[in-house]
């Protein structure tokens, strides 16, 4: 009788090593020699006794047998939620992963199949008897109805060809390996691969590739099923799941509109909906409260007196933060918790009144414009949501650091502790790996990346430079004697691609391939510094000296790689390399301008009453009290054209890369907010270099000037309390925006008009007002960022960059 091997034999293999006769030592006189029915018998008792264990629970955990396959890569490592792998058997796992490589196969030529298209057709006719071209065909799904039934009898037979006859799946090779197929499936295109090492590591980027493209061509055939289209606008799709139903809704604003990832509106339901902002309006609220009690003790001091008088204890004693929760009695955390239940109870929050909305009587965001009204209380959505991100992050900071604001210095257990003292590591990021590269700490893998980094930092530095020099001076004579093509008819950019012969092409190829192999570029292995060849250009005997140079280099390479994605994306819009962005005629930042209908429609309502007569003339005169009075349409005659307005200047024209003007409206709003930051921030500009050697009479003599007097000196943060009240006070009630004229003109309220009898509100000057105003925002995020590093004020950094760069050596760097 034939004995069969029972089901546990194949999930036991991996850890049931049997010993063969036939490599045991004859020598050996304990050995046991065991025939194959015996080694079956045993093997098959073990098998039994293996599943019994299971049966009855006793096996915990799931064999480990293909952790080492190919596709285990890092950070999922061997990943397999569904458990298919969990008996061990290799066999299935073999055909499994078959399916897998094929189907990633597959999906990579449709990925790509989708792309293409959007660029190029073949040239000629799909189907001459029925005269149907290439171009013809839609890109997509769409294609299904318009290939003929022939084609896809075609695409079937030569599928079934190659699957059955040309190459077939063999079992005594890998899974996806066939015998006539070499490098990316062409035929006998290369020799097998000897370097295993290499080997493996481009086996396991085929599965990776493929396993994206499985999921890439799923998403691209729900947005063509969904919209219409291979590329189509999600706009499109009227039963968008993300909640169509509640697109008008607070909250759906700019540039994410009704966002809801997780699907929780798809059902529609309007009650579930209103629970759930409820829900989100108390936790904004209570954000936003969180937030100001972590920033407010920071800058204003505490409260006086004592918080609790029985155990003697004082708001001063209070430490900011998470560690306030171990101090304040449980007394007062009884008293906050009866307070906010009050609150809870106190009102009837039942479906449709107007507490389940978040409207409790506070009514300290209201207005009797229901536009601004919804403004207001859209504003008060989007500030608790960024205040839920905000708080999370300062109980982040606080738990790992140990205090309210603490120094990342002090997180001991930071994953990016391993690199801090490599190369590259600048102020003011530090070490930067926003997407955790190098938080496993490996430092082979850190060494390899690093080689990369500088690898593209060199080649982008030479390209940057290969952009700029043709524009100044080209090599005489010829390029290619033979084509009859000099240096000088070469053009600058993306367009050389088209001009240079492929000879020339091959050479450079080859340039490149023989540095590379000559070279090695894997310097790291070597056990030199990664991207060290021994060519000793940036170099010194000081060790400081060339790790400022080093450091300059990696720094410089990555200003290079960007700078030369941007000449790319300059090139291949306006059409040249240093081409005209008003060449850019597709520029989504170019806002369409309303229809004339529209335009009258707009100017009527806005001036009020203005007679038609003066409606397109631009007279500014003065008042006696030397108010100026404009009678000037807000932003000039005829339909509204950003391009056109205060502001769009050389070299940069309208810049708009957020898109965040879509119509007059939107335009008038961001631009109202400009000018005031723009005021505001040059006056704290010069406030800030004005308190360098000049305090107000009420401030203590020594006290610091700049931001850290709001820390150090009460009299600082409450004269900004009464700084703050005055100018809501002329924001709310004096200074308020006419819509008849242009954002933040207010008329002359100084008289300088009166004083400088020359001086005109024209378009000369708000140009250089919404300049200095612009320029005045970015120094005055530079002068509190550097006092919050250095602990200078605005005139003491300057004296110590100046001395700064003295002392490393100034303009010898150069």
């Amino acid at each position: 009788m034939a004995l069969q091997p029972m089901t546990g034999v194949t999930s036991l293999r991996p850890v049931l090593a049997v010993p063969s006769a036939k490599v045991a030592p004859k020598s050996s006189p304990n050995h046991v020699f065991m025939s194959d029915h015996e080694k079956m018998s045993i093997g098959s008792g073990l098998g039994l006794l293996a599943g019994i264990m299971r049966s009855r629970g006793r096996v915990s955990q799931p064999l480990k047998a293909f952790e080492n396959e190919l596709g285990v890569q890092a950070p999922v490592g061997f990943w397999d939620p569904a458990g298919y792998t969990a008996d061990g058997d290799e066999v299935k796992f073999k055909r499994r992963r078959e399916t897998e490589i094929k189907h990633g196969r597959v999906a990579m030529l449709a990925c790509l199949g989708y792309i293409v298209p959007e660029y190029t057709h073949f040239p000629g006719a799909l189907s001459p008897s029925q005269g149907l071209f290439f171009d013809d065909v839609p890109n997509g799904l769409a294609a299904f109805t318009k290939v003929p039934g022939a084609g896809w009898l075609h695409i079937f037979l030569f599928l079934g060809i190659m699957e059955t006859a040309w190459i077939p799946i063999d079992e005594s090779r890998e899974p996806g390996d066939r015998e006539r197929c070499g490098i990316l499936g062409v035929p006998n295109s290369a020799p097998a691969m000897r370097d295993e090492a290499d080997r493996k590591k481009k086996l396991n980027a085929e599965l990776a590739n493929g396993r994206l493209a499985m999921v890439a061509i799923i998403g691209m055939f729900f947005q063509d099923g969904l919209t219409g289209s291979a590329w189509g606008d999600w706009a499109n799709y009227p039963n968008w799941i993300f909640g169509r139903a509640f697109e008008s809704e607070l909250g759906v604003q700019a540039p994410v509109g009704f966002w809801d990832p997780a699907g929780y509106t798809a059902d529609g339901s309007l009650e579930n909906f209103a629970r759930r902002r409820q829900t989100e309006l108390k936790h904004g609220r209570i954000s936003m409260l969180a937030t100001m009690g972590y920033i407010t003790p920071e800058i204003t001091g505490k409260f006086s007196g004592f918080l609790s008088p029985s155990k003697g204890l004082k708001f001063d004693d209070i430490p900011n933060g998470l560690a306030a929760v171990s101090k304040v009695p449980a007394a007062g955390w009884a008293q906050i918790i009866a307070y906010c239940a009050y609150c809870e109870v106190s009102q009837d929050q039942s479906p449709g009144t107007p507490a389940s909305k978040g409207e409790f009587g506070f009514t300290l965001l209201t207005a009797s414009d229901p536009a601004e009204k919804t403004k207001k209380l859209s504003a008060e959505l989007a500030n608790g949501r960024l205040a839920m991100m905000a708080i999370i992050g300062m109980f982040f900071q606080d738990g790992l650091t140990g205090s309210a604001w603490g120094d990342w210095e002090n997180y001991v257990d930071s994953p990016l502790r391993a690199f801090e003292g490599e190369l590259g590591v600048q102020a003011p990021l530090g070490f930067w790996d926003p997407a955790g590269l190098a938080k496993d700490g490996d430092m082979d893998i850190f060494a390899r990346r690093r080689e990369t980094e500088l690898k593209h930092g060199r080649v982008a530095m030479l390209a940057t430079i290969g952009y700029i020099t043709p524009e100044f001076i080209k090599f005489p004579g010829f390029l290619s004697p033979a084509a009859d093509i000099q240096f000088n008819s070469i053009p600058n950019g993306l367009a050389a691609l088209d001009v240079v012969p492929g000879a020339g092409w091959v050479q450079i190829v080859i340039f490149c391939g023989y540095r590379e192999i000559a070279w090695g570029f894997e310097a790291y292995k070597q056990g030199k510094r990664p991207g060290d060849y021994g060519w000793n250009a940036i170099t010194s005997e000081d060790p400081g000296t060339l790790n400022r140079k080093l450091n300059c280099e990696i720094a410089n390479g990555r200003l290079a790689m960007m700078a030369i994605i941007g000449m790319f994306f300059q090139d291949g819009l306006t059409g040249s390399a240093w081409g005209d962005w008003a060449l850019y005629e597709d520029s989504p930042l170019r806002a369409e301008p309303v229809s004339a209908a529209a335009a009258a429609a707009a100017t009527v309502k806005a001036v009020a009453g203005a007679k038609a007569a003066s409606a397109t003339a631009a007279t500014v005169a003065t008042t006696s009290k030397g108010e100026a009075v404009t009678d000037e349409l807000p932003f000039g005659p005829g339909p509204f054209d950003p391009a056109k307005q205060v502001g769009a200047m050389a070299p940069l024209g309208y810049w708009d890369p957020a898109g965040f003007t879509k119509d007059e409206a939107s335009f008038r709003e961001y631009r109202t907010a400009e000018l005031k930051h723009g005021r505001v921030a040059m006056m704290a500009a010069l406030g800030l270099v004005f308190a360098h050697d000049n305090h107000f009479e009420w401030i203590p003599a020594g006290a610091p000037s700049g931001i850290r007097a709001l820390i150090e000196v009460p009299e600082a943060g409450q004269g900004l309390g009464v700084l703050v009240l005055v100018t809501a006070y002329y924001e709310l009630v004096i200074w308020k925006q006419d819509p008849s004229k242009a954002p933040g003109n207010f008329g002359d309220p100084a008289g300088w008009m009166d004083r400088f009898p020359g001086l005109q509100y024209d378009m000369e000057l708000r140009n250089k007002e919404i300049n200095n105003g612009r320029f005045a925002m970015l120094a005055v995020i530079g002068i509190l960022t550097a006092e919050n590093a250095r602990g200078l004020d605005a005139v003491d950094q300057v004296s110590f960059a100046v001395s700064r760069w003295q002392e490393m050596g100034g303009f010898e760097n150069f």
